[in-house]
């Protein structure tokens, strides 16, 4: 997961979660990468107490809240001068004026005098949300009932309201799941959207309802709220207008959060979010200000986030002519870093279906995907050779592409990646091997007989600090035999040391990798027994065979390819014989009664061929 990325703060907070801190003067944010979840910190809204002294001294406010306190009727001229004394001394930030104010036992008036909805209310509910900048005294103003006070106020269509309001719930809300889930409940998420639908161009307003639907995201019936509400056209108008980075990243963050619903994500692409986040990569691409390199990071992250949903991704795609695809395309080809890695991670997600491999490789994108990839294999970025290799893995999967690209010397140039000490990319590089030489025995025989390629092999096939790397290596190398079937790759890998590698992997933790193991192992000494004895007889493969028929607890479908290569070992007279001196016979004989029939008469069937050649 990509580090943090530390900017200004975007302004008040909202609704803030209980996982999300914004201070002052920075805040935090974690963005998407693909088949990862996004992470999100938290926004405070504390403010700390500096500038020049208080011009109202605190015995005025104390005078305030006792006219406040005794006043037994609301009326708004008596309370006006002393709601102004109050606002005057909290935004000087007087220390310890919100305490007061909380603890003189005000706030039921206040929240009587909001629910009269006197020309007072914006002037009460501006004291409430600067009182409430203290987190000493947001429980008294749920307590004094503030919160159900406020929450009607959100249907005003005074803006200066709506905007007080929007901050006070927040503040008084920060830190608070149980007031969270209350205010989803009691239909806030509509009427955010409303809000900025109607007021599109109220910037202040407008963050404060999107800081909101970012808090509350990740809330489940927030996100079925959000689903109803139309909030994709919202987000992806307000994309267009943002022109500071404090604007971008927070529409950023809400979309980040929301599309993790696959609902939502298609949503975003049918109102134009995509082409809206492209927009603004391609208005701060050039750029070396940090906050227009982060907002392309963000940004580049989400679209391939938006990829990672099905429909959603196909819409994008839009049989390789859509504009989304195009623009993607061109990453690869880009000189920021981010977004070549983000270009081949969304590559790798539109082939994931065979449609779209095929039309990708029509369209020529492997040759972009080479190209990446050489300019990276020097120290160059790891994260991008194994996004680009992984791209060209799913490329490789329909059979009509892997001739394709063996056509075009794919393989020879993947092969200069075999130079490679990064893990991650050795892992990557092995299964995109694998992947092209799957039923392509041309293509298997030519890298079978690869002397360079198989040295590197070995290598990686002891890799004990990478057990990744180990399996994938051991795959290849089986695979090159399974699909090759040709006695020159055998007597390769036979050169090159590696049938140790083959029977130790016989005996993996993984059921495909240990008849991948014994498939290879049986086609080796069918094609050419004489040349495999020996190697057999010193890496002990008789002994392991046996083993793995006595294993109580072996695969049925493991055991069955043991016992078909027992039965091709059989035609040696060395090996036939050293199963006769390990009983392999009495191991072939518990099979006989076993609860698999297709496996007791492939015991019986083995049983009476060593008998016969005894």
């Amino acid at each position: 997961m990509p580090p943090p990325h530390a900017r200004k703060r975007y302004g008040e907070s909202f609704l803030p979660a209980a996982t999300r801190e914004y201070s002052a003067s920075s805040f935090q944010h974690t963005p998407i990468t693909p088949g990862t979840t996004q992470t999100h910190t938290a926004r405070t809204v504390e403010h700390t107490s500096k500038g020049e002294q208080p011009a109202i001294a605190m015995d005025s406010l104390s005078d305030a809240l006792k006219a406040i306190s005794v006043s037994t009727e609301l009326i708004d001229e008596e309370l006006k001068p002393h709601l102004d004394t109050l606002l005057t001394v909290l935004q000087e930030k007087k220390k310890g004026a919100a305490e007061e104010i909380a603890a003189s036992g005000i706030l039921p008036t206040l929240a009587q005098t909001l629910r009269k909805k006197s020309p007072l209310t914006p002037q009460v509910a501006l004291v409430v949300a600067e009182m409430a900048r203290e987190a000493a005294v947001r429980e008294r103003c749920i307590e004094a009932g503030l919160v159900t006070a406020l929450l009607p106020l959100l249907k005003s269509s005074d803006q200066d309201l709506l905007l007080h309001t929007g901050r006070a719930i927040g503040r008084i809300c920060f830190d608070n799941m149980v007031q969270q889930d209350q205010l989803v409940q009691s239909g806030v998420i509509p009427r955010l959207v409303a809000i900025m639908q109607e007021y599109p161009e109220n910037d202040p307003l407008v963050n404060v309802c999107l800081l909101a639907l970012c808090n509350l995201a990740d809330i489940d019936s927030a996100r079925e709220a959000l689903t109803e509400v139309g909030v994709a056209e919202v987000l992806a108008t307000q994309l267009g207008r943002a022109q500071d980075a404090e604007r971008r990243h927070v529409i950023l963050e809400v979309l980040g959060s929301l599309g993790e619903s696959d609902v939502l994500k298609l949503q975003f692409v049918e109102s134009g979010v995509p082409q809206a986040l492209l927009e603004m990569i391609r208005s701060l691409q050039g750029g070396s200000d940090n906050h227009d390199l982060c907002s392309i990071k963000i940004a580049s992250n989400l679209i391939v986030s938006l990829l990672l949903g099905d429909e959603s991704m196909q819409k994008c795609f839009g049989d390789g002519t859509g504009a989304v695809y195009k623009d993607i395309l061109s990453w690869l080809q880009s000189s920021n870093t981010q977004l070549q890695l983000a270009g081949a991670l969304a590559i790798a997600n539109f082939a994931r279906n065979d449609n779209n491999c095929v039309k990708m490789l029509e369209l020529s994108v492997v040759p972009h995907i080479l190209d990446l990839l050489e300019l990276h294999v020097d120290e160059g970025d790891v994260s991008v050779q194994h996004a680009a290799l992984s791209a060209l893995r799913n490329l490789a999967i329909p059979a009509t592409n892997k001739v394709r690209m063996l056509e075009d010397g794919v393989a020879d140039r993947i092969r200069s990646l075999l130079r490679s000490d990064m893990p991650p990319v050795q892992f990557k590089l092995l299964g995109t091997l694998r992947m092209m030489v799957d039923g392509q025995e041309e293509a298997a025989t030519v890298l079978g007989k690869d002397e360079v390629l198989l040295a590197r092999v070995m290598e990686w096939c002891e890799a004990r600090d990478h057990a990744g790397v180990r399996g994938e290596a051991n795959r290849l190398l089986a695979a090159l035999i399974r699909h090759s079937r040709a006695s020159e790759v055998i007597s390769a890998v036979t050169k090159a040391d590696g049938v140790p590698h083959l029977i130790s992997m016989a005996t993996s933790e993984h059921v495909i990798m240990q008849n991948e193991a014994l498939v290879a192992l049986a086609i080796a000494s069918a094609i050419d027994i004489e040349a495999m004895e020996e190697p057999f007889r010193e890496a002990g493969l008789v002994p392991t065979l046996q083993k793995m028929l006595d294993d109580p607890v072996g695969a049925v479908e493991v055991k069955f390819s043991t016992i078909g290569l027992i039965c091709s070992l059989a035609n040696s007279r060395l090996l036939k014989e050293e199963m006769e001196s390990l009983n392999m016979k009495e191991s072939l004989s518990k099979l006989s009664s076993h609860t698999s029939t297709k496996l007791a008469t492939q015991a019986d069937s083995v049983l009476a061929v060593l008998s016969e050649a005894s």
